[in-house]
Formats: structure tokens, sequence, C-alpha cells
């Protein structure tokens, strides 16, 4: 089958890499002309516009920061749509709204096309490592048409069900993930505030029933100092909005994810949207008056 990509982006660029790697030829696109040229020197295929990918391409994936820009690489002058063919299949790898997603699938169904959901979790290392989580939602036997296409990114693919089940495992994942890290910075001030040793207290975190991927994974960088490079704070606020949008949208009282999207927007606030997301760390030590990082 002829793959198209579209969005090279940190998440994108490493997915189309590892792409790459495993023998998957590419035709790839994006607005940026040196992300382009670096999955070019990759090995994959430019195409001069969207139209020009779609119309010669099988399968096209889709890596972009919202539901918002995939519409319009989809719909937008010369998009996807002015040059898919009856039976194409697009994956939408977005961390996106699973309603405006079905929105889309409805419209393309009408020109013989299928749109899946397919969002990945672990991030470009992730990507680079082989090690992604790819949640699909579609249909059984389009699902098995793309699953070697996705295997060429990492053996961990997952059907979570029809069309939306992807976007909605990826927004639980994240709301989990966006909670998980902000108690545990604000524990980590009680700790460090009532004299204990930040380093000393990862360590006994990862080795009790209060670690988390937080503690696990990140933690002890944190409080060295180092930041690793992670999910931008924009994106981690937005998928955490969408979580709490699905909830009021479905009838699923958000508690604790209004609190924890509340904390992200003061964040973004404070330290804009291109940071990264650990970086509300710093608005735990600001009202604690306290320091977790060296």
């Amino acid at each position: 089958m002829n793959v198209g990509y579209v969005g090279l982006g940190s998440m994108g660029g490493a997915i189309a890499k590892r792409m790459l790697v495993n023998k998957q030829p590419l035709r790839v696109f994006d607005l940026d002309p040196k992300k382009v040229s670096e999955i070019a020197e990759a090995g994959g295929q430019p195409a001069q516009s969207l139209a020009s990918l779609a119309e010669q391409s099988d399968i096209v994936c889709l890596c972009l920061p919202t539901s918002e820009h995939v519409r319009t690489a989809i719909f937008g002058e010369n998009g996807l749509a002015k040059g898919v063919k009856p039976g194409t299949i697009i994956a939408d790898m977005t961390t996106g709204d699973p309603l405006q997603t079905k929105a889309m699938a409805a419209e393309l169904a009408k020109q013989g096309v299928t749109l899946i959901d397919a969002p990945v979790s672990g991030g470009p290392a992730g990507a680079h490592a082989g090690t992604l989580a790819i949640m699909v939602g579609g249909p059984v036997d389009v699902f098995e048409k793309i699953k070697p296409v996705f295997e060429k990114v990492g053996p961990n693919v997952f059907r979570l069900g029809e069309l939306g089940a992807g976007q909605t495992m990826k927004l639980v994942n994240n709301l989990m993930l966006a909670a998980g890290r902000a108690i545990t910075f604000e524990a980590m001030a009680l700790a460090v505030k009532n004299g204990l040793d930040p380093k000393l207290a990862t360590d006994v975190l990862n080795k009790s029933s209060g670690r988390n991927g937080t503690t696990e994974r990140v933690l002890g960088d944190i409080v060295d100092g180092n930041f690793p490079n992670s999910f931008a704070l924009g994106l981690m606020t937005k998928d955490v909005r969408l979580a709490n949008q699905l909830g009021r949208d479905t009838g699923v009282p958000m508690i604790i994810g209004r609190v924890v999207e509340e904390l992200h927007n003061v964040a973004m606030n404070n330290h804009g949207p291109q940071s990264c997301s650990n970086i509300i760390v710093k608005d735990f030590e600001q009202r604690a008056k306290t320091r977790i990082t060296k």
C-alpha cells in the first residue's frame, strides 16, 4: 500500500522516521520545509501539496496539534479531500475531539473514504524506540488493513472499538497523566516544606504505592533541575480540556478533571503554551514557598 504522512512535528516526525527505518515508503507533507527536508533525508518522498499526496496514497496518516488543524488539512483549499480516491483510509493520529472526528468521517464517507482515529502515547522517545501505544477506533476490517502499517511504528497496536474510541482512550490516558503529575508536584511540595530531601523522597516513592508515571520517569530529573523534553504545556492543557468536555457531553461529572484543567490554565498564563508541561512544578513551588528543584 502507498502511505502518505501529514504533520512532521516532534511527534509526527518521529513516527514517520520510525516507519522509514522499518522500510515503509512514505510520501510526506508539512507546512514547514525544514521538517520536510529532515524526513526527506531519512528517505521520505516530499509531496507538493496535500491533494497530490492524497492522489498517490492508499492510506494517509495525520498527526497535527488539534482537530481544527485536521479539518483544515482535509477540507481546506487544495486539501486531502481534493485528491483523495474512494477506498482510501485516512488515519487521524492526532489527540483530538472524538465528536469532531465523527463529523469529519461522515463528510468523507460521501466520497467513499474511511476516517479512523489512531492517537498514540509514549512521546517522540517512544516513537524512536518503537514502544508507542497506538489506540485505534474504527471498523474491524479497516483496522486489519492498516494494522501492518502501524506495526512499522511498534507492536503495541490496540483496537478500542468504533470510530472515536481511540481518541477517547487517549483523552482518558492524558487526563490521568496530567492529574498524576499535578498531585505528584503538590505532594512533593508538602514533603520538602516539611523537611524531606526531595531526591530521597523520590526514591522512596518509586519503591512505594504512591509511585506513578511522573515519579518513575521524570521526577528524579526535575528534582536535579533538569526538564526532560516533554509534551508542550499548551497541548496538554488542550487534552485536559477535551477530556472534560467529553465528560460534560456524555454526562460524566469531571470533579477532579476540572481542578486539573484550572491548574493548567494558570500554568499557561504563567509560562506560555510552548513550555514543557512539567513546568507546572514551578507553580506548586511558588504557592508553597519552597523549592523542589535545584
